[in-house]
């Protein structure tokens, strides 16, 4: 079983590994496995430097076309404030550690987080238009075929 930790800041894992049995098989060449614990401490590593925090800058939102009049539609509070549609800045912050639970032929991962959106003036300053919490929960399961691996990532709530 593996640990994963921020670089040059080990301070304990706050998880306990669990024992875990690997099927005695014998018609491959290789296995390999990983511990629900593995992924459990690389989620801690992985929001303790930050990882989880992204932006989506004025670029990538202008090639999905995502401004401030698409969220007016949407929110009318933004339609009073911005009445000359503007580009959008998207802050992404995990707000608690993904949590990461194995499953029989899948994982499971829950992400607590918040958004808050932008709207990037002519000057390049941004306004903080609203901020929003986000909950979800996602299921991905892995299977080989035709050599392939191959992932289904399933949205549950």
């Amino acid at each position: 079983q593996g640990i994963v930790y921020p670089a040059g800041n080990y301070t304990g894992s706050p998880y306990v590994a669990a024992p875990f049995t690997i099927p005695d098989q014998s018609d491959s060449m290789l296995y390999l496995a990983f511990s629900e614990y593995f992924f459990q401490t690389s989620s801690f590593a992985y929001y303790t430097a930050g990882a989880f925090n992204i932006t989506i800058a004025e670029e990538t939102c202008s090639y999905f076309n995502i401004s401030t009049e698409i969220f007016g539609s949407i929110i009318p509070e933004v339609a009073k404030y911005s009445v000359t549609p503007y580009p959008v800045m998207l802050k992404l912050m995990a707000t608690e550690i993904p949590i990461i639970s194995l499953e029989q032929d899948s994982f499971t991962v829950e992400i607590q987080g918040s958004m808050e959106v932008f709207a990037v003036l002519p000057d390049s300053a941004t306004q903080s238009l609203f901020t929003m919490s986000i909950a979800a929960n996602t299921s991905l399961a892995l299977n080989i075929f035709d050599q392939k691996l191959v992932g289904s990532l399933c949205l549950n709530r």
